[in-house]
Parts: structure tokens; C-alpha cells; sequence
């Protein structure tokens, strides 16, 4: 008999701490008291069930056998090799019509099957298929081994049923921001305790830069909960441009509540960011609501990233207008727009020439990511200065601040 206080105190315990549910830890308990009990005493080939009754704490335990006939099971001799080894051989082997092989019926068990006709004496409405319970002898003592065996099943399975729960918990929350402590670094990886997991934020999703100390607090983007034979993997990233994005939707009401829209993000983490927004209400001005007043929403933004300058820009559906405002904060004079090679070649007099490329030629680059052409910038007097792609690639730079 078990003590009922210290087990509702446990089942209590492992559903409000760790979001096992109870029903699951009683399944896990009663598989794993099964399990010893047919390790002990049962014969070779019983199905062994346990159900525990948690209003007197007893365990019952009980033998299930399905009822079969001769159409069902073959009956063969004791001596009589399994039939995988009987149809192991070509001459053995029976096939249908189509030429698939023909599985041999299974071989009848005592131990696991009960014919028909001897299950009407005990059920008259029995029919083939159906499973018949027979309670077995309570035995109280399971000795070292199985008391062991039945710690290991419990352990293995509560396991189990917490690995679905965090799953679940984290699996709802993918793609959002959560907070954690640096647990430790390993390899340039840093491990971050998140309470119930923890997650992985791995050297190339880091800011470049940014160090953390052991304990120290840090937030990142959840952005895949992966699981595996070996465990669960929350893989987290503070260098993904969707970080960015859910940072600024924790600053302003109107991004949350998706009144303005992400058109498209490109970033470099920890240097510089371009944002191009639209707004689903024209009383909305969708660039002021990312900046704030006196620029205290994207100075927010800024201080987590480290000082990453961000570039918030209005989208536009005319390509010519979006890459103009793409390559602020120079001055454009003239873009002509190539659709068949999906290029637009930019002029730009001489003294925007630095600004519109920018320092290693990150500012052309962060448009080109940003639009999706092909940005070719020429000076005034038509010499092409820059080219970048829609990948971000630089070519032929001639100049930069």
C-alpha cells in the first residue's frame, strides 16, 4: 500500500511545477509497477496491467488475454520454429494473387490468447478480438530489483511526459522574444537558462561584440524548437532581423497591434539596420510611431542592439520612390529602372556619392537587401561608383566614407 499523502503531494507538485498533468504520472507509475511485477512473478509472454487506486493506494494487478479462433491464430507444435523462421526459406513462402508474400497467421500463446469457446464460459456475449481481464495475486513485496525497475520506468517517463509539455510551452511561443540568464559559454556559444529549458543562442545569431557574463540577463528572438532523440533544442537568436522587429512591436502599440506593417528588414547585427513600414490607417504615420517622441522608441531599440543604427523608412509601392528613400541619407537625382535585368542605376552628384554607398559600402548593400534590385550608383558625371545585388553583394566600389 502506498501513502496517499506523499503521493497526491508529488502528483501536486510535478503538475503545478513542472505542467505535468496527474493522469499522465499515475500512467507512468502504473506502467512502471507492471513492468517490475511481470519482471518478478509473471510468465514469459503475459500482458501484465497495474491499476492504482488512489482513494485506498492499492495496486491491482491484472492478465490480459484476446479472444482468437482458428481463423485468427495457427496452432503448432511446441518444437516448431517461430514463423519468421518458418517462412524464411523461398519454398515456404506462400504469395497472393498480385505476387506480394503472405504473412503466416500468428502463432497461438496461452499466455497472451484465449479461444472462443472457453471465453463464453466466462462472457457469453465474448466475441473474437475482444480482451479478457484476469485479476492476478496482490503481491506486496517486489524485491530491490523491481522497486528499481520501477523507479527507472517512473523517472523515463515523467521525462517523457515533461519533454511534451515543454515542447507545447515553447513550441507557442516560437518566434517571440524570451528572457533568460547566461548559464554558461561553451565553444562561443552562449547557454541561457530560460526556467523550465534551456535555449542555445549560437556564436553566428550573437551581436557581433556583445560579451555576457556568467548570471547576467539577456533577451533574444525564439526562433526554433527542435527536438531530438537526445533532447530539446531552443535555438535563439539576437542577430535575426525578426528581433528587431518584435523589439520595436514591444515598444510601439501600433506595430503590435499590427495598425503598421513590416515590409521588409534588412539587417547587420550590431552595425546597421534598414526598416521600411507601411500603415494600415492613413491617420497613422508609420515611421513616427517606430521613432516615438523626441525618438524615444527607436533610442530603446538601439540601446538592446548595442547602438545599432536603424534606418526607419516609409515603403512605397513605386520601386523608383522605395529605393530613393532606400538609400537615404543621400540625395538621389535621377534612378532609371532596367525591369528585364531588374536593376535600377542610381546618379547621385558627387559629394552624396560617400553617403549613398556608405562606409565598406554597407549603406548601397542594406537597399539592395532591403528592395530586392540590383542598385548600380553612378556620380554626376555618369562613372559608376558601386553596384550591390539584391543579396546584399558589393562589386566594382570605387568609393567609400
Amino acid at each position: 500500500m502506498m501513502d496517499l499523502k506523499v503521493m497526491n503531494s508529488v502528483l501536486a507538485e510535478l503538475e503545478e511545477e513542472k505542467g505535468i498533468p496527474r493522469a499522465k504520472v499515475i500512467e507512468a507509475i502504473e506502467a512502471a509497477l507492471a513492468t517490475a511485477y511481470k519482471k518478478e512473478y509473471a510468465k514469459k509472454g503475459q500482458i501484465i496491467h497495474a491499476h492504482l487506486d488512489l482513494d485506498s493506494g492499492k495496486t491491482e494487478f491484472s492478465q490480459v488475454k484476446t479472444i482468437v479462433d482458428e481463423n485468427t491464430v495457427r496452432f503448432v507444435d511446441e518444437d516448431e520454429p517461430d514463423f519468421a523462421e518458418a517462412t524464411s526459406g523461398k519454398e515456404d513462402q506462400q504469395f497472393d494473387d498480385a505476387g506480394n508474400p503472405i504473412e503466416p497467421l500468428p502463432r497461438y500463446n496461452p499466455e497472451q490468447h484465449i479461444l472462443l469457446a472457453d471465453a463464453k464460459f466466462i462472457k457469453r456475449d465474448a466475441t473474437v478480438g475482444d480482451e479478457l481481464v484476469f485479476p492476478l495475486e496482490m503481491k506486496d513485496d517486489y524485491g530491490r530489483i523491481a522497486a528499481q525497475t520501477a523507479k527507472q520506468v517512473i523517472i523515463q517517463k515523467i521525462r517523457e511526459a515533461e519533454k511534451v509539455s515543454v515542447v507545447a510551452e515553447y513550441g507557442a511561443r516560437q518566434g517571440s522574444i524570451v528572457s533568460g540568464t547566461v548559464q554558461r559559454m561553451e565553444r562561443g556559444n552562449i547557454y541561457v537558462d530560460l526556467g523550465r529549458a534551456t535555449g542555445i543562442l549560437p556564436y553566428d545569431e550573437q551581436i557581433p561584440g556583445e560579451r555576457y557574463r556568467q548570471g547576467e540577463r539577456i533577451r533574444a528572438l525564439l526562433y526554433q524548437v527542435e527536438e531530438s532523440p537526445r533532447g530539446i533544442y531552443l535555438r535563439l537568436s539576437r542577430a535575426h532581423k525578426d528581433f528587431l522587429k518584435k523589439l520595436f512591436e514591444m515598444e510601439a502599440p501600433e506595430a503590435a497591434h499590427g495598425t503598421v506593417i513590416f515590409k521588409e528588414i534588412a539587417r547587420e547585427a550590431g552595425s546597421r539596420s534598414k526598416v521600411a513600414v507601411a500603415s494600415t490607417d492613413p491617420h497613422v504615420d508609420p515611421v513616427g510611431s517606430l521613432v516615438g517622441q523626441r525618438g524615444v522608441r527607436v533610442s530603446t531599440v538601439t540601446s538592446e542592439l548595442g547602438g545599432e543604427k536603424i534606418d526607419i523608412i516609409e515603403w512605397n509601392e513605386d520601386n523608383k520612390a522605395f529605393i530613393e528613400e532606400a538609400l537615404s541619407p543621400a540625395r538621389i537625382l535621377e534612378v532609371k529602372m532596367d525591369e528585364a535585368e531588374h536593376k535600377a542605376t542610381v546618379r547621385v552628384a558627387e559629394d552624396q556619392q560617400s553617403l549613398a554607398i556608405g562606409r565598406g559600402g554597407q549603406n548601397v548593400r542594406l537597399a539592395a537587401k532591403l528592395t530586392g534590385w540590383r542598385i548600380d550608383i553612378q556620380s554626376i558625371e555618369g562613372e559608376s561608383v558601386a553596384q550591390a545585388n539584391e543579396q546584399g553583394e558589393v562589386k566594382d566600389e570605387l568609393a567609400s566614407n
